[in-house]
């Protein structure tokens, strides 16, 4: 699978995989993410069903806070 990953080309065993897995296999580990497929938002609670395809263009932000 071939997807566009915080807009750089990335390549994936499979034809998809879940947000969640996705996470996994890029080591992801913050706590607070906003991600986008295509454009969409996807819930916290959607992470496990929320599935990336080929050709998807997903978004993963890192929010930071501070003062």
């Amino acid at each position: 699978m071939k997807i566009t990953l915080n807009n750089n080309a990335e390549e994936f065993a499979g034809e998809s995989m879940t947000i969640s897995g996705l996470l996994k296999e890029k080591n992801f580990t913050f706590k607070m993410l906003v991600i986008k497929i295509n454009g969409t938002l996807v819930k916290k609670t959607a992470y496990e069903t929320a599935m990336v395809h080929d050709g998807d263009e997903v978004h993963v932000l890192h929010l930071i806070s501070g003062g």
